[in-house]
């Protein structure tokens, strides 16, 4: 008989939620990224609704810059808690869902990520996930000796060879290592100990690493493999990836173009699950979805709006905020995507301050609104049209945009047979589907570490 597919759902809550007003919610904790309870909850919270695993994003410095002046001050994207300490707080009170922390491959070494997503790992009893990023902003570079960032095919290629490093790393321990025979006084068998003695490009580690194989055999790898390189690291490497298509046919051909890149690396479409992210604003009805939709965007003060179309459009403080958008300034400085901004705009008659409402509200992500069965009716045509195995929720706030969620949309999921309703396993790798992780070392023909 064969089992039904089924949905994977990700939780991401990184700050107070993915809306740039969302701090000012009445219902939201304004000091909540530093509290540790604030997360916990939401982290319970998508528990009991069954999601696969909660996710955290993360930077290595304020990113935001006062751009226009007077912008940064009306952020709350400027104080935070580390992703990794955070997560193994969360492991000892929960049970069940994962745990995904970000770590970049710019400002690490891999002995320590590997080190640190072992034991975060071993506490959660197989439910420990890594993010994989890299650094692009000039802020983080100066927190790391540094005046600007690396260049984009440097910043890859280093990471490339540090995922490699730190799953050779993964594997120093063959599953069955530690005998811990008292009555012999063998601690491991020394056989089955791999040291990995790379020397490459970017990283000369030698190992062995300081942990045992961890539960699910390694940690789940997560990435967001958008541009070239990203892909070539996610269908190598990654067991999951998120992903931020707009619409059906671009979220359909980045499904079928990254798949097709698995062959090649001896994996199989199964293997690597696509979780496309957007923002729900949901309700009983579509009305009442769009007045939550409206609450968040009358919150959002016009200098963080400004700042959110900065870099695409340049500097508009001088503008009237309800006249037209003008053409991209010569500061914009992504003038690729300004430029796409700007034809929609003025396409659609918006005006400065619809435009930037409209980017506030997914954090320039994909945005549903609608009532449950309203998204639920897209989520199914995006999972059985061969566009996603799941998706990656971005809440407009926490906790009660998850609230919502978890309280519609997920009980639609289940009443049409596309979520679980129980965790089918105890460790992330078996929520997930995925097969079981075998080390290098014992798979058949294996005889050295995959350099």
């Amino acid at each position: 008989m064969t089992t039904q597919r089924r949905m994977r759902l990700g939780l991401s809550m990184r700050y107070h939620g993915y809306h740039v007003a969302a701090w000012r919610h009445p219902d939201v904790p304004a000091a909540g990224t530093l509290d540790y309870r604030y997360f916990l909850r939401t982290a319970q919270t998508a528990e009991r609704a069954c999601f696969d695993m909660v996710f955290l994003a993360d930077g290595v410095g304020v990113r935001t810059r006062d751009e226009p002046a007077g912008s940064q001050s009306v952020s709350a994207m400027n104080a935070e808690l580390e992703p990794l300490t955070l997560m193994a707080a969360l492991a000892t009170h929960t049970s069940h869902i994962g745990l995904v922390a970000t770590a970049s491959t710019t400002y690490n070494e891999p002995f320590h990520i590997a080190r640190k997503y072992a034991s975060l790992d071993h506490i959660s009893g197989g439910r420990a996930g890594w993010n994989i990023v890299t650094s692009w902003s000039d802020e983080e570079a100066r927190n790391f000796n540094r005046d600007q960032h690396l260049d984009y095919d440097t910043r890859y290629e280093r990471a490339e060879e540090f995922a490699r490093v730190v799953i050779g790393l993964w594997d120093s321990w063959e599953d069955d290592a530690f005998v811990r025979d008292k009555a012999s006084g063998r601690y491991y068998d020394p056989e089955k100990l791999h040291v990995l003695n790379h020397q490459g490009k970017h990283f000369k580690v030698r190992g062995p690493l300081n942990s045992a194989m961890t539960p699910q055999g390694r940690p789940i790898l997560v990435q967001a493999g958008a541009a070239e390189q990203g892909q070539a690291i996610a269908a190598a490497y990654a067991d999951v990836v998120y992903a931020m298509p707009f619409d059906l046919v671009s979220a359909q051909d980045y499904y079928a173009t990254l798949k097709g890149r698995l062959a090649a690396h001896g994996r199989t479409p199964d293997d690597l699950l696509i979780l496309p992210g957007f923002t729900p604003y949901v309700g009983r009805t579509e009305a009442e979805a769009r007045e939550k939709h409206d609450q968040m965007r009358r919150l959002i003060h016009p200098k963080a709006g400004l700042a959110l179309l900065y870099n695409y459009c340049g500097d508009l403080s001088g503008y009237d905020l309800d006249g037209p958008v003008p053409d991209p300034r010569d500061d914009a400085r992504v003038r690729s995507i300004g430029h796409g901004q700007v034809r929609m705009a003025q396409r659609e008659g918006l005006t400065i301050r619809q435009l930037y409402e409209r980017v506030a509200a997914g954090n320039a992500g994909r945005v549903l609104i609608g009532s449950a069965e309203q998204m639920a009716d897209d989520m199914q045509q995006w999972f059985e049209n061969g566009a996603a195995d799941g998706f990656n929720i971005c809440p407009s706030h926490l906790p009660g945009g998850l609230d919502d969620f978890a309280a519609l949309v997920v009980p639609e999921l289940q009443r049409r047979g596309l979520f679980r309703t129980e965790y089918e396993g105890t460790t992330l790798r078996q929520n997930l589907g995925l097969p079981p992780y075998v080390n290098c070392y014992q798979r058949p023909n294996a005889s050295r570490a995959a350099e």
